[in-house]
């Protein structure tokens, strides 16, 4: 299973999502919106199978700074190309597990979607604690 996780580098979330990744051994890329952008098809995608919704950032500085005129009235087609101009407003991580979109951090959910499923079941989890 391919694994991509992309973001940008010095989120403080993504430094978790990538610490949680590393601490499981989940073997994954690194895409990093601010130097290697992101391709219009492959958000296009995103927005289609989550919702552009889901991956809008609105309570990041980036969005918030944007003129009320910008944030207005919008709709797929305007959130995109905002997406596109500024991936900082694209909500991070996105985790891309080969078939399957996670979007955010909640170590909950990583583990019961992106935890390696090769190794021996160990019983009762020890993350419900």
């Amino acid at each position: 299973m391919a694994v991509t996780i992309y973001g940008i580098k010095n989120c403080d979330t993504m430094k978790k999502a990538r610490a949680w990744l590393d601490g499981h051994g989940v073997a994954y890329s690194f895409h990093d919106y601010k130097t290697e952008g992101i391709a219009k098809d492959k958000l296009k995608q995103w927005s289609d199978e989550l919702g552009w919704e889901a991956l809008l950032n609105r309570a990041g500085t980036t969005f918030r700074k944007l003129p009320d005129g910008d944030k207005e009235g919008l709709n797929e087609r305007k959130a995109l190309a905002l997406m596109l101009a500024q991936p900082s407003m694209i909500k991070r991580p996105v985790l891309d597990l080969g078939g399957k979109l996670l979007v955010g951090f909640k170590p909950e959910i990583y583990a019961k979607e992106a935890a390696p499923s090769s190794g021996s079941r160990r019983g009762k989890s020890s993350s419900a604690r």
